[in-house]
């Protein structure tokens, strides 16, 4: 598998402005997890499984927007996954992943119901852009125009650098802007100090967690001065931001 660097795109968002719901299932925890950090990157929600029967568990209580499926488990294979989940879910559209190449082995998974596939090793990117093809198609989720990020009464503007909350103009540094567009991509996520550096500061972690609280204490100070807060500090763990309570 590869990765690449994110590109700028439009944002994807249900039809209520929630985030997109993604379900990963894969038994290999490394590719749940390369997948389940991409897809957040992305603004989405993720949740994943490792077999089949967590899977058709957690498509009942998340309702996902769409599926990535691999077609081997450890319990059972991937089509009578897909068959489940299509009782549960009649239209959610699913993403096969498979180590297999063989022409009959996609045309069974398409023919069973598969909305696509990926064969592995597979570019990261490229179920990225696969994803976004079957969330419009399916018309789970808008399409909503230029790049802007909204949490709450919060909105990014990423082409313009514009902030504003609650309509109100926010005037930040280059580095605030992007600690918050990292912050305001994984919205309700906890991101560690070490994410945060790697992200924003582009460099490994070792004794800079100051850095970090230093610029975490600027934004809030633009973000939430006088108003209910959004960034919000998880003792030992790091920060996040939400939504401001009603």
């Amino acid at each position: 598998m590869t990765t690449t660097s994110p590109q700028m795109r439009s944002e994807l968002l249900r039809p209520d402005g929630s985030p997109v719901r993604v379900l990963v299932v894969d038994d290999e925890l490394s590719i749940a997890d390369l997948l389940s950090m991409a897809l957040r990157y992305e603004g989405w929600r993720i949740r994943s499984a490792g077999d089949g029967q967590g899977a058709v568990q957690a498509a009942r209580e998340f309702r996902p927007d769409v599926v990535v499926l691999d077609m081997m488990l450890p319990d059972t294979d991937g089509l009578t996954v897909l068959g489940r989940l299509r009782r549960e879910l009649p239209q959610v559209p699913v993403l096969f992943l498979t180590a297999k190449d063989a022409v009959e082995d996609r045309v069974a998974g398409l023919t069973a119901g598969g909305d696509d596939y990926v064969t592995k090793p597979f570019s990261v990117e490229e179920v990225v852009a696969r994803l976004r093809g079957l969330i419009r198609r399916s018309g789970a989720a808008d399409r909503r125009s230029g790049s802007v990020l909204v949490v709450g009464d919060l909105a990014l503007d990423e082409d313009s650098h514009e902030v504003t909350r609650g309509g109100e103009d926010i005037h930040l540094t280059a580095t605030e802007f992007e600690l918050l567009r990292f912050l305001m991509r994984n919205p309700r996520r906890v991101l560690s100090k070490a994410q945060i550096l790697d992200r924003v500061w582009s460099y490994d972690f070792g004794g800079r967690a100051n850095v970090v609280e230093l610029y975490i204490s600027y934004l809030r100070r633009k973000i939430d001065a006088g108003r209910e807060p959004m960034i919000h500090t998880r003792r030992g763990a790091g920060y996040m931001i939400k939504p401001a309570q009603s």
